[in-house]
């Protein structure tokens, strides 16, 4: 890692980029005029794929002596070491990380004359191996997969599900997957929640991870999702433009009310109305996390099931939603090798189609859109191409 030259016995840090970060060792962490601050003695950790510090950053804690305008501490130290904002959070929550001796909250602002006390510990090691995890594979080649997730399957390890994700099952049917995105998640460039069915796209390897991963970032990937709303929606179509981020009281939910606002766009057209729902075709322009349902939520129109944001509103016990009736049912995007627009679908599984059917015919009468007649049909023919590839 290159270095500049620093004034006293200290020595200064260039900038540490993401890609710069993957599988390097991180030692003489100390100030240079651009970043302030000094490091008391020299740290000693080494990063994972994700760019977070894995070890001990020191033995005792490291103590950084802040200088320059006064910064929320979060931000502070990611400016400084090469950790996330979010661990940087967390290692906050967990009391690693002090000011002058104290506990803190993420949004604490630091001063000159602050000492900031900082250790990282070690991450749990997980037991991540190949397993037998059934896969619908829409399609493959040597560059990627198209798998149909089904409802319930998580998409890769996390605290409470160590094992049988759909990351699990790549390597065991994909043993020289590309782990570009680090080691527990072996070919994912995006994700879908774990009660979110629907297409993803997955890279074999290196070269198809950076293409792929490259237009999720630029926004250029085609999706749209079927979603079963709460509530009649009276426009035929709408816009929601809100920028969403963790929420600052609940740190499992994602909600307008953060610290970390990211801009966030999602479009939507109406396909069917009902009395108590509504049937819609939803174009997310960015993806946030939990980006559609939070969004819906906030039209007063939650996605039908959804435990998290959809309150008493989505529990419509008429329909009997197991989940969040979300389904990404199709995906477009350049091909990494041909260089070609392709496109993939999928139509709503069982759980998903059964509510559709029964709202279509007629158990549960929807409200007729003006210029459609009255009376109801089954939905099995949504204006979704069947074709699972097209060129």
């Amino acid at each position: 890692m290159g270095k500049r030259g620093g004034r006293g016995p200290h020595r200064g840090l260039e900038h540490v980029t993401r890609k710069k970060a993957i599988a390097s060792s991180l030692s003489d962490v100390v100030a240079s005029e651009d970043y302030g601050g000094t490091v008391s003695k020299p740290v000693k950790a080494t990063m994972d794929a994700d760019g977070d510090l894995t070890d001990n950053v020191s033995d005792p804690p490291a103590l950084i002596n802040v200088s320059g305008q006064p910064s929320r501490i979060d931000l502070y130290l990611t400016k400084r070491f090469p950790l996330s904002r979010s661990r940087i959070q967390t290692l906050i929550n967990e009391e690693h990380i002090r000011v002058n001796g104290l506990t803190i909250k993420p949004s604490f602002k630091v001063k000159q004359g602050d000492q900031i006390n900082l250790t990282v510990p070690p991450r749990e090691p997980l037991n991540f191996d190949p397993e037998p995890v059934p896969l619908d594979i829409l399609y493959e080649d040597d560059a990627l997969l198209i798998i149909n997730k089904p409802p319930g399957l998580v998409v890769h390890p996390a605290p409470g599900h160590r094992s049988g994700t759909l990351a699990n099952g790549l390597l065991y049917h994909c043993r020289n997957i590309t782990q570009q995105g680090g080691r527990e998640r072996p070919g994912l460039v995006h994700r879908l929640d774990k009660d979110t069915s629907g297409i993803m796209v997955i890279a074999k390897t290196d070269a198809a991870h950076t293409a792929l991963s490259r237009q999720f970032k630029e926004h250029s990937i085609e999706r749209m999702y079927i979603a079963l709303v709460a509530g009649v929606i009276k426009n035929k179509d709408g816009k929601v433009n809100l920028a969403i981020g963790r929420d600052i009281s609940d740190r499992k939910k994602i909600s307008s009310r953060t610290h970390s606002p990211r801009e966030a766009e999602t479009h939507f057209t109406v396909i069917r109305r009902f009395d108590i729902a509504t049937l819609i075709h939803v174009f997310p322009q960015t993806g946030r996390t939990h980006q559609i349902r939070v969004h819906m939520a906030h039209l007063a129109h939650p996605v039908v099931g959804d435990p998290c944001y959809g309150g008493r509103t989505a529990r419509i016990s008429a329909l009997g939603a197991p989940r969040q009736m979300l389904h990404a049912a199709s995906l477009g995007f350049i091909h990494p090798l041909t260089h070609k627009k392709v496109s993939f679908s999928a139509p709503p599984p069982a759980d998903m189609q059964d509510i559709i059917d029964l709202l279509g015919k007629g158990m549960l009468q929807r409200a007729p859109t003006a210029g459609q007649p009255q009376g109801v049909r089954p939905l099995r023919g949504l204006p979704l191409q069947q074709d699972r590839m097209a060129l």
